[in-house]
């Protein structure tokens, strides 16, 4: 059975939520950031960098979400979170890591210079630059959504939970993302049943 170490309000979502769209079955061990768990050497060696979420499915050891989400479309086919059709597979992996590069990356950088790095390697002026870079991004992703209710394929797949996650992610730092589309689009992401169940199963793992 899978198994997900993760932490509420963190990528491992991604993770839970792919399982939870799929149907599947796993189990769930909280890594508590605020206390360091993710630095104890256990947890190290499964992702040396430290960070969650980690898949562990028999003798594979995986890290990376948009990788695991992957994965968990792989294993269960039926949920379609991985399209088969050659041309949307392929349309599936450039919104991946359109996701990963264009449109996290501004995000994960800002969190850093103001919350997560060494006080003195922080510089927090670089806050206003991500979020222009970030809105940029958002500018092609708001052109290509315009009359799709999905990324690729007419269907929901991994990379709405990618695209759709760090969309809320901005949403929840009142970071705008200066188009009725992708609010619109943001929205229909944030209320699919298999997020608000994975959210209540972080939660739960750690009440």
């Amino acid at each position: 059975m899978i198994h997900i170490y993760g932490y509420p309000f963190t990528r491992s979502t991604r993770a839970v939520w792919a399982l939870e769209e799929a149907g599947a079955e796993y189990g769930y061990t909280p890594v508590n950031l605020a206390k360091g768990e993710h630095k104890l050497p256990e947890f190290l060696k499964l992702n040396p960098g430290g960070k969650v979420p980690a898949l562990i499915d028999d003798d594979l050891v995986l890290t990376e979400s948009a990788a695991i989400c992957t994965y968990i479309g792989e294993k269960f086919p039926a949920s379609m979170l991985v399209p088969t059709q050659i041309a949307d597979r392929a349309h599936y992996f450039q919104w991946c890591f359109f996701a990963m590069s264009e449109l996290e990356t501004p995000l994960w950088t800002m969190a850093k210079h103001t919350q997560f790095l060494p006080q003195e390697r922080r510089v927090p002026a670089v806050a206003e630059t991500c979020i222009w870079e970030f809105q940029r991004a958002t500018a092609v992703l708001a052109q290509h959504m315009a009359g799709r209710e999905y990324v690729v394929g007419g269907q929901f797949t991994a990379a709405d939970i990618l695209l759709g996650g760090t969309l809320n992610w901005a949403r929840a730092t009142k970071i705008s993302l200066e188009s009725a589309v992708l609010e619109a689009y943001a929205e229909r992401m944030a209320a699919r049943p298999g997020l608000v169940r994975a959210r209540e199963r972080e939660a739960k793992a750690v009440a």
